[in-house]
């Protein structure tokens, strides 16, 4: 299984869409870890969104799409 998810940070005030195959509590701990990413300049990092696929195409596929739309939600 594979998961499509926007968290959101009041920090910097910003999203962050991706997906992964791990468990979407495993994915937010390392967003919230002490690491070089994107997510570094949030540390209240909250899931506001997910949707779930069963492959990896269409996850990377989805996430791709919600991208290009810029969705900020």
């Amino acid at each position: 299984m594979y998961v499509v998810y926007i968290l959101y940070s009041e920090k910097p005030d910003c999203c962050y869409i991706g997906f992964t195959g791990d468990s979407i509590t495993e994915r937010l701990k390392k967003h919230l870890a002490s690491h070089k990413g994107f997510t570094r300049s949030g540390t209240d990092w909250k899931v506001v969104y997910t949707e779930e696929y069963s492959n990896k195409k269409d996850a990377m596929l989805r996430e791709k799409k919600i991208k290009a739309g810029k969705v900020k939600q």
